[in-house]
This record gives structure tokens, C-alpha cells and sequence, in this order.
């Protein structure tokens, strides 16, 4: 202060640190700023680009910010295949990608799954058995006493809401979650 020196520059109209910040002196490429500022339009290329949280399976749903489970168990309970997805996804949408590659004779799944979709897709694969939407036109059979072992799938589900991890999802990114869920599943397989 005693020499008259600023401690700090002013920045300019270019939003830019300039070394004359008085009215009418000008300096040396005075309005020039490439070490300052990128003067291309759009992010730079070497940043990621930003994810929202759709891509993190954080989806709206009836009770708020929801993130859905979809399992495949065997006949035991023991868990075989895990997806996440937003909570405003459809349960049928992951039919395929659950079923895809598993050895089964029957495939046990509730009411949401009952699409002509994927009644056709498991033709030749295995028998499912899923009960017929109410809405649907023409009544389909399917086996009532092997439908009840389903509460193997809601069993599963149970087991692992009481990691608290799971039940309320503490974790930003869908892989954080969906390795922490695969943790919980793993303690549930073991007892």
C-alpha cells in the first residue's frame, strides 16, 4: 500500500486480468486473453462429459428418487443375475436380459411379465409361468402350484433390504450400488 501497488489485479470488461485497470491506459494486447479463456464454443474435449441420473439408474417413481432391483433367483433362492434401473422402468423391459443364458425349464414371474413379447421369446427357451393380466383377451393356463414357489424372488428381496446400504441407497453411481448389492447378495447366499 505504501508504494502503491493493488494486491490484487482488477479484471477487465473481457473478463480477463489486465495490468492497466485505469481509465484510459492501455497496455500491450489490451482486449487479448488466450491464456484466460477458450474462445470455442462447447466444453473441451478433454473433460468427461456429465452424466445424469438416468445413467445412474436414479428414476422417478411414486414415492420420490427410486432405483429398481431386478433378480433372477434359481430354485433355491440363491441369486443368479442383477440389473438396476430407474424406478419409472417397466419390470418387463429387463425380461430378456435376465432370462439370456440361464439354463431353466420354467420361468416363474408375476404378472408385470405377462407380455406377448416375451411370452414369444421364451417359446423354445423354457415354459413360463406367468398369471394373465386381467386385461388380457384370451385366457391363458399356466400351473398354480409351481407359480407359488415365486416367493423365493420376494424372500431374496427381503434378505437383502435389511443391509441398510441397499434399502436406502447411499451410493451416487450405479456401480457403487450394484456392487454393494452384489456384496449383500453374496452374505445372503453364504448362511
Amino acid at each position: 500500500m505504501e508504494l502503491g501497488l493493488e494486491a490484487l489485479l482488477a479484471l477487465g470488461k473481457e473478463r480477463c486480468v489486465v495490468s492497466h485497470p485505469r481509465r484510459g491506459e492501455r497496455g500491450p494486447g489490451h482486449g487479448k486473453c488466450y491464456h484466460r479463456r477458450d474462445d470455442r464454443a462447447g466444453a473441451p474435449a478433454f473433460r468427461r462429459r456429465k452424466r445424469g441420473a438416468e445413467a445412474q439408474a436414479i428414476g422417478r417413481s411414486r414415492g420420490g428418487p427410486t432405483t429398481k432391483i431386478h433378480i433372477a433367483v434359481d430354485a433355491l433362492g440363491s441369486p443368479l443375475r442383477l440389473i438396476l434401473t430407474p424406478g419409472q422402468v417397466h419390470d418387463s423391459t429387463q425380461a430378456e436380459d435376465l432370462i439370456d443364458g440361464l439354463a431353466a425349464a420354467h420361468v416363474i414371474a408375476d404378472k408385470a411379465y405377462d407380455t406377448d413379447r416375451i411370452r414369444a421369446y421364451l417359446a423354445f427357451r423354457a415354459e413360463p409361468v406367468i398369471p394373465p393380466k386381467s386385461n388380457r383377451s384370451q385366457p391363458i393356463t399356466f400351473d398354480k402350484e409351481l407359480y407359488k414357489e415365486r416367493h423365493l424372488v420376494e424372500c431374496f428381496i427381503n434378505k437383502i433390504k435389511h443391509f441398510r446400504r441397499v434399502a436406502t441407497r447411499y451410493e451416487k453411481t450405479a456401480i457403487a450400488f450394484l456392487a454393494f448389492v452384489a456384496v449383500a447378495s453374496f452374505m445372503v447366499w453364504l448362511r
